[in-house]
């Protein structure tokens, strides 16, 4: 003979709605617990919570609870808004985007010798605090002397390079007499962290298609060691002056401009994913260029296709922040003040970052540094500047210049 029990509890359930996984206040799952112990030992049991059955109440809320947050835990994590981890990787996934590893501090550094040399790809540099750079493309030495390469740091992570500090030629190279560089690198960065993954994701949703601009944004955003792109076409019957810096885009053309990155990826990316016909757009300053040979499809007569782009100029930010003095502020104010800036400057705060193009409040700031310390930190202002003589509360950047910050160049100002 089979018996049926019927199994009840007072302690409430999470509940299943549009609005997602809500669940019981722990007060409310306690309650629940303390009636079924009463249920069980009888209506005159205490419910004090130091006697047995109070205790045995406790634990059994500490398990729901656990159980709870679990449960909210992996319904979040399904979420792109708020995924981490390897949930977050597997919806990566679903769009064939992995985590970017970490990156060292891309720099661009001007380069002397003798007039004609060619500098190839893979040479290194020494900084003035002993970090190694590499160089990402070769690069022909000018009339005057110079020629402008880019270098990336072979430890990776957000470690600062002063303007000035790249100075020593590690490897010595025929020709090449000299380096240095005049703004400072653009930082680099640990793994891919949980905001700037999802950030990236969402532009990346088009790289799996090909001949729209969107596609070639998401695919250069996506190579190793690009640290930022900007891309506009030119769909008028009228030459665009676009940006602050008034770069002119042709009909018919677009305009890339790319930071860090192999030049053979970087023109891959224009080869797959750019519409065919379209030309491709620098500004003259920054003028790079790679051909791509199709030597795939044919067996002679191989066609080329030179693809354009710039190299943004880095321009230098100063921050300067000025504080109302008082004998309560932390002893380590500045640096505490320089690791908010930075971190809010490159979007490891969760927010944006200073990008290609963009313009940059003073307002930005303020949240990180009135964090340090809310009761004793009180901000009088937050200014920036691109010359450390004129300072405002905003910076606008051109679509061929990428804004630059090292923490030598936040200032703390105490005033009465």
């Amino acid at each position: 003979m089979t018996t049926t029990a019927t199994v009840s509890t007072a302690v409430p359930s999470m509940t299943f709605s549009t609005e997602g996984i809500t669940a019981p206040d722990l007060i409310d799952v306690l309650t629940g617990a303390l009636t079924d112990a009463q249920t069980a030992y009888g209506s005159d049991a205490s419910t004090d919570l130091t006697t047995p059955q109070g205790q045995m109440a406790m634990v059994e809320t500490a398990v729901v609870g656990d159980k709870n947050d679990q449960l909210l835990a992996f319904a979040n994590n399904v979420n792109p808004d708020f995924a981490s981890g390897r949930f977050q990787d597997a919806i990566g996934q679903i769009y064939f985007i992995d985590r970017n590893a970490a990156t060292g501090t891309t720099v661009t550094a001007t380069c002397t010798g003798l007039v004609g040399t060619i500098i190839p790809a893979g040479v290194y540099a020494q900084d003035t605090s002993g970090y190694i750079y590499y160089s990402t493309a070769s690069a022909t030495i000018g009339s005057d002397g110079t020629a402008s390469i880019t270098f990336i740091n072979t430890t990776t992570g957000p470690i600062e390079c002063a303007a000035g500090t790249l100075t020593k030629i590690y490897q010595a190279f025929s020709g090449w007499s000299g380096i240095t560089n005049a703004a400072a690198g653009v930082l680099g960065s640990d793994e891919e962290s949980r905001n700037n993954f999802e950030w990236r994701r969402r532009q990346m949703v088009t790289a799996n298609s090909k001949n729209t601009i969107e596609a070639l944004y998401a695919t250069l955003l996506g190579l190793s060691g690009v640290t930022d792109v900007y891309v506009k076409s030119n769909n008028t019957t009228t030459t665009l002056s676009e940006g602050s810096t008034a770069v002119e885009i042709p009909v018919g053309s677009a305009y890339v401009a790319v930071y860090g990155g192999e030049a053979a990826d970087i023109a891959a990316a224009f080869y797959n994913k750019l519409n065919p016909g379209c030309a491709t757009q620098c500004s003259t300053a920054g003028e790079t260029s790679y051909t791509m040979v199709d030597d795939t499809n044919y067996t002679s007569n191989y066609p080329e296709y030179t693809y354009y782009w710039t190299v943004p100029t880095v321009k230098t930010i100063y921050v300067k922040v000025t504080l109302e003095n008082s004998d309560y502020l932390p002893q380590d104010l500045t640096a505490s003040v320089q690791t908010v800036v930075m971190d809010a400057f490159s979007g490891e705060d969760g927010g944006t970052r200073a990008r290609i193009g963009s313009t940059i409040y003073a307002g930005r700031y303020y949240g990180g540094v009135q964090g340090i310390d809310q009761q004793n930190v009180n901000i009088l202002s937050i200014e920036l500047s691109t010359d450390n003589t004129t300072f405002s509360t905003s910076l606008e950047f051109g679509v061929d210049e990428i804004p630059s910050l090292s923490s030598a160049n936040i200032t703390v100002t105490l005033s009465s």
